[in-house]
């Protein structure tokens, strides 16, 4: 449960550092994988590179979701994710309408 928490802890982290004018984005992410989830990067479609681990150390285990709040200030809902496994897989998808999906499942 620590994790959940502290996985939870780093997407409010986000809210304090987004400007007033933006809104924020809403998403439930699940993890129906059979390996924890152990980094999870959300990034502007638009953007090359990745932004940091929004999982700041804890993990998501299967069979468990968490809600996630993207502050980044953007006006925007098509993101890229990626998420890395602790048994060394990665799973990634790109040009994801985040708004329309209102959520995303990680599976095997």
């Amino acid at each position: 449960m620590k994790s959940l928490i502290s996985a939870t802890l780093a997407f409010a982290a986000l809210a304090v550092y987004s400007p007033a004018q933006a809104e924020d984005l809403e998403f439930r992410l699940y993890n129906d994988s059979s390996a924890d989830l152990v980094e999870f990067n959300v990034s502007p479609a638009s953007s090359d590179d990745w932004e940091a681990n929004l999982l700041a150390g804890g993990y998501l285990a299967p069979g468990y979701e968490i809600g996630v709040d993207i502050a980044d200030g953007l006006k925007t809902c098509v993101y890229d994710i990626r998420g890395i496994f602790a048994d060394g897989s990665e799973a990634k998808e790109y040009s994801l309408n985040l708004c329309d999906l209102g959520e995303y499942t990680f599976s095997d």
